[in-house]
């Protein structure tokens, strides 16, 4: 049961005078455990809502919905439950590299299958029960992504630190079978999964796979007692990326590198078609590309003069720092790369920029009147906060310049600088 915080009063639910601060129990009968429940079972013309009191006392409400709009409700928590915690130990999770003394939010780790319908979280389906999976596929939990790593069973359970992470295969065919979409992705950790294992994975994953990212290992300096790994080499970006263009370009799979692979190989990147739908650009992949497409669609026969944009600077991580100097080299804006201290120089993606390496890094060599332009990648979700906690307000005063972020597609990146 999941409290009620508020109600829309020109809603369904509003109009037939539900109340908030009761809990809801059960909507026709059936028994809400947390949003999924009630996404499922609240659309219909008429429908009758149980809630309980603070006092204890059971109440009915009918529900008269022939639009079938939403009901109008909001809980007091997102899932109307708990997160589901990990029950892995994985040899290269990015929470166990977290320096210590950030905010205790981020030291959760959830490997929840609801936030994977709901936001596209990768979750590894290990903590699923076999009421868990059954209900997945009774309600159409679609789609779900997948963290997958090795289909190999011992392979995966090393690398998850479970010994429960086998049987992944028949799992997956088991919930493809039953309807739901699956989104795949595979984190490379150099001497554990890739080469021949890559092979083998790729191979084993059941036909149905919606789409399979393949993204490098992220590893911080706070590694202390903690497995020995290593950053993928150029050498085994190569490797990687020979291994998942040949699956593709058999149409064996739909699987595709994130673009950090090709970048550390030094190699163009796909051609935009190649990439279908985009169905992993959260994940990296094609993000890149699809940027350049959409930049270059923006500026093709515009008169646009060589170092127009002279006033404005971009700052972005050292993995991408070349390719965006390169796409914006006429434009005249001035492209920085930022060194992760923070996390460590083998950190290189922008998303993990912090505020503090930002602000030590530009100090002083910004004109006056600049405008900076930022990835929106660097800060919270839905907040104007770096990771390391500070604000774009604070970064602005601290250069004394206009911290702008831009959402890190072609088209706002095009308005940003020329309009």
């Amino acid at each position: 049961m999941t409290t009620i915080q508020s109600v829309s009063p020109s809603s369904p639910a509003g109009k037939a005078g539900v109340v908030p601060g009761e809990k809801l129990v059960a909507i026709s009968g059936k028994q809400i455990r947390d949003v999924l429940d009630y996404m499922y079972f609240s659309p219909g013309e008429n429908c009758v809502l149980q809630t309980l009191t603070g006092g204890g006392k059971t109440k009915l409400y009918q529900i008269v919905n022939p639009a079938l709009e939403p009901l109008g409700i909001t809980f007091d928590s997102y899932l109307m439950d708990s997160e589901r915690g990990c029950a892995n130990n994985c040899v290269f999770c990015f929470v166990d590299q977290l320096p210590k003394g950030m905010r205790d939010t981020l030291y959760f780790k959830d490997d929840d299958s609801r936030l994977s319908f709901l936001q596209g979280n990768y979750v590894t389906l290990t903590n699923l029960s076999e009421r868990e999976i059954s209900r997945i596929i009774d309600l159409k939990i679609s789609p779900l992504y997948v963290s997958v790593h090795s289909t190999n069973d011992e392979l995966r359970c090393r690398m998850l630190g479970n010994r429960h992470a086998d049987g992944i295969v028949p799992l997956l065919k088991r919930l493809i079978d039953g309807g739901i979409e699956l989104h795949c992705q595979i984190v490379v950790v150099p001497a554990y999964n890739n080469g021949t294992m890559l092979t083998q994975t790729l191979s084993d994953l059941p036909k149905g796979v919606g789409s399979v990212a393949v993204v490098p290992v992220g590893l911080t300096k706070h590694r202390e007692g903690l497995p020995k790994l290593r950053p993928v080499t150029t050498h085994e970006a190569e490797d990687v990326i020979n291994i998942t263009e040949s699956f593709r370009a058999e149409k064996r799979l739909p699987v595709w590198c994130a673009d950090e692979f090709y970048l550390m190989a030094d190699l163009p990147l796909p051609k935009y078609g190649s990439y279908g739908k985009f169905p992993q650009i959260e994940n990296g992949v094609g993000l890149l590309r699809k940027l350049e497409t959409a930049y270059k669609k923006n500026i093709r026969g515009k008169s646009i003069v060589p170092g127009a944009a002279a006033h404005i600077s971009a700052a972005t991580g050292t993995a991408s720092a070349p390719f965006l100097r390169n796409l914006l080299k006429s434009s005249g804006v001035t492209v920085y790369a930022i060194e992760n201290e923070f996390f460590g120089n083998t950190v290189t993606v922008a998303g993990l920029v912090t505020g503090g390496d930002l602000i030590a890094q530009l100090t002083g060599k910004l004109p006056k009147g600049q405008t900076l332009l930022i990835p929106s990648s660097m800060l919270r979700s839905g907040e104007d906060v770096f990771l390391d906690d500070v604000t774009v307000a604070q970064a602005s005063e601290r250069l004394g310049v206009n911290v702008i972020p831009v959402e890190p597609t072609g088209d706002a990146l095009y308005k940003a600088i020329f309009q």
